[in-house]
C-alpha cells in the first residue's frame, strides 16, 4: 500500500493549496537571505521544492538552485513555471539524494519534515542533509510548532473553490498531527469523494535539536515566523530552524 505521502500530492493537492502564492514565496525567501548570509552564485538545494515557488525566488536572488521533491505532479508544476529551465529539478525520495553536492545551504520549507513513522527515518533525512552540505554549509528547517498547533487546531473547516467542495478535518493522535480531506463536486454532481491524509509527527524543540546532533548539524537560531520574531514556544505558530554543519 502507497504511503500518505506518495497519494496526497497529486491533482487535487494543486487545488488544495492553490492559495500560497508567488509573492509570499519571495517574502520569505528575502528574509531566508539574511538568515543565511551567503553571496550570491551560492549553490542551494530546496529540498521537496513541491511547485518551486521558493526555488523560483531563490534563483532570482541570485543563487543557483536545486529543487527535489517526490511528486511527478508537483515537478511538473515546477518545470512548467520555469520555461527556461533555471533552476534544476529532480525526483527523489528525501531519505536518499541523488547527489553528493556540495551545496551552500538547504532549505526544508512549509513544513516538509515529519513525513514517516520512524524517528530513524527523520534523522536520515537529516544526515542526508549533513551529507550534501559542505563544512561551513548553512540549512533551514521550517517546521510547525508543536504547543501552537496543537492549542490551535481547527478540528474542521469547508470551502468550495473550482466547483468542488473542500472538507477538511483535523486531529492529534498518537503524537501526530493529522488531516482528513474530502473532495466533491460542490453541485451533487456524480463522481465518487476523493478522499486524502496528511500526517505530520510533531516534534518539541528538545526533541529536534537531538535528532540534529544525532545528524551532526548544529542549530544557532529558532525564529517564530518570518518576521523575525524570536521563537517561543507557546506562542510562536512557527519553529523556524537555522544552523550548520560543522
Amino acid at each position: 500500500m502507497a504511503e500518505w505521502y506518495e497519494q496526497s500530492f497529486g491533482e487535487d493537492y494543486l487545488l488544495v493549496y492553490k492559495h500560497r502564492d508567488v509573492q509570499g514565496a519571495k517574502r520569505e525567501v528575502h528574509q531566508m537571505i539574511g538568515w543565511l548570509g551567503l553571496p550570491e552564485g551560492s549553490k542551494v538545494l530546496d529540498l521537496c521544492c513541491g511547485m518551486g515557488r521558493h526555488s523560483m525566488a531563490l534563483h532570482e536572488a541570485g543563487f543557483e538552485v536545486t529543487g527535489v521533491d517526490l511528486s511527478d505532479v508537483l515537478l511538473r508544476e515546477a518545470r512548467e513555471n520555469d520555461p527556461k529551465g533555471l533552476v534544476r529539478w529532480l525526483k527523489s525520495d528525501m531519505r536518499k539524494l541523488p547527489f553528493d553536492g556540495p551545496f551552500d545551504a538547504v532549505v526544508n520549507l512549509f513544513t516538509s519534515f515529519g513525513y514517516f513513522e520512524r524517528d530513524e527515518e527523520h534523522v536520515q533525512v537529516l544526515r542526508e542533509i549533513y551529507r550534501v552540505l559542505k563544512p561551513g554549509g548553512k540549512f533551514i528547517i521550517d517546521f510547525l510548532n508543536p504547543a501552537y498547533t496543537i492549542a490551535r487546531l481547527v478540528p474542521s473547516s469547508e470551502r468550495i473553490d473550482e466547483g468542488q467542495r473542500i472538507r477538511e478535518k483535523r486531529s492529534i493522535e498518537d503524537g501526530y498531527v493529522k488531516k482528513r480531506i474530502e473532495i466533491t463536486a460542490a453541485e451533487g454532481e456524480p463522481g465518487e469523494p476523493r478522499h486524502y491524509l496528511e500526517r505530520i509527527k510533531l516534534y518539541p524543540r528538545e526533541r529536534f535539536e537531538q535528532m540534529l546532533a544525532e545528524a551532526g548539524l548544529t542549530l544557532e537560531a529558532i525564529h517564530g515566523n518570518y518576521n523575525e520574531e524570536s521563537y517561543d514556544p507557546e506562542s510562536s505558530p512557527r519553529m523556524i530552524m537555522v544552523g550548520f554543519r560543522k
